[in-house]
């Protein structure tokens, strides 16, 4: 028995995600979680249902192994790409590294940027979110979706905008100490102005100037908030739980937690591992409940089969938005009505027959007490 879904003051939130749906003011919605969860299958579903009540929807993909691709089953680069079946919802996959034109690249600067790019952990991720950043910036989208990649990377890219900051605090102290010669280098390797220390600072300065002005809209509840992907399993709490404090740490609103591959008491379940599963599965769910007493957790039911393609996403969304049922909770009411009153004549039954066995004993205790006293 799944734990029940209330609504009203003081109770369990609604156990769908319709609070972001209808949440107008949206602007970006990430979608994170431990790998292999069905983080890719849950940021598609939500952008589809997002598609339906916005004007234009971005779905990203920020995750090294790109899966958006598989999960439409179409294929989608760096450049923002009409998904097939849709009039207003774009996807694009993004590598976390920096491409070859996300630096200045010129013969014998590339390879100084590279080793500079090296000496602060992160900042070649951090340049190419921002670069990623400023072109979604520059386009009219009503609400963009990042699939991003497992807990740990997502945590990196919320560090941004610190990573950044500390990037070029280390670049301004090599230019200071190493000005003179880092202008003989360029020179030296014919690198005109366009690709010099000035152009790089630059350009850092003005990816910098973008990740602050997102990151303030990150820590806008009204603007942000993060759907965490999860499964009943130890590891998979353990990963969400860390997720929610490295959130909160960050400011960043979360109130939605979507709970994968359920397994619900079927009818016709006979085998022994699946109740087994189910038992172990139920202790989980119940700690997330426990856990997580004020935010919106939806259970989706483990499928025998995968969700890929447009209409399979489109089908399986509508349990993002409509609890679930397992068919043994969907007995026709004439079927209820039937099974109900059966129990109740067979009560009626037992308790007539308990009525007589009670007087029976009361008059055999009476007649004891009778022959005592004569």
């Amino acid at each position: 028995m799944m734990a029940a879904e209330i609504d009203g003051s003081g109770e369990l939130p609604e156990a769908s995600i319709r609070n972001i749906v209808e949440q107008e003011e949206l602007k970006w919605i990430f979608v994170g979680g431990k790998g292999g969860v069905g983080k890719t299958t849950c940021s598609s579903m939500l952008a589809i249902l997002l598609a339906k009540v916005r004007p234009s929807v971005l779905i990203i993909s920020t995750d090294p192994a790109h899966n958006l691709s598989d999960s439409f089953q179409q294929k989608f680069t760096k450049t923002p790409t009409l998904v097939q079946g849709f009039p207003n919802l774009f996807a694009m996959e993004v590598d976390p590294n920096v491409e070859g034109d996300d630096l200045p690249n010129a013969e014998g600067m590339s390879s100084f940027v590279s080793e500079l790019a090296n000496a602060i952990p992160g900042i070649d991720e951090a340049m190419s979110f921002a670069e990623m950043l400023k072109l979604v910036q520059t386009m009219d989208y009503s609400v963009i979706v990042f699939d991003t990649a497992p807990t740990g990377h997502t945590l990196r890219l919320l560090q941004f905008p610190s990573t950044l900051e500390k990037g070029l605090t280390k670049m301004m102290a090599l230019k200071n100490k190493f000005g003179g010669l880092i202008s003989q280098v360029t020179r030296m390797f014919g690198v005109n102005d366009e690709f010099g220390e000035d152009a790089i600072m630059g350009k850092l300065e003005g990816m910098k100037d973008v990740i602050e002005q997102v990151n303030k809209q990150f820590r806008d509840p009204d603007l942000t908030t993060f759907v965490c992907v999860c499964i009943p399993e130890f590891l998979s709490l353990y990963e969400t739980e860390r997720l929610v404090q490295e959130l909160a740490k960050f400011e960043i609103d979360t109130h939605n937690i979507v709970i994968n591959q359920v397994i619900y008491n079927e009818e016709d379940v006979e085998s022994k591992l699946l109740k087994a599963r189910m038992r172990m599965q139920q202790k989980y769910l119940d700690q997330f409940y426990m856990l997580y007493e004020d935010f919106h957790i939806t259970l989706l039911p483990l499928l025998p089969e995968e969700v890929c393609g447009v209409e399979a996403l489109k089908q399986f969304s509508s349990n993002l938005l409509i609890p679930y049922k397992s068919t043994s909770d969907k007995k026709v009411p004439e079927e209820k009505v039937d099974e109900l009153e059966q129990r109740v004549s067979t009560l009626r039954l037992q308790l007539k027959e308990a009525e007589s066995e009670l007087d029976r004993l009361r008059k055999g205790k009476q007649k004891m007490y009778d022959d005592s006293v004569s």
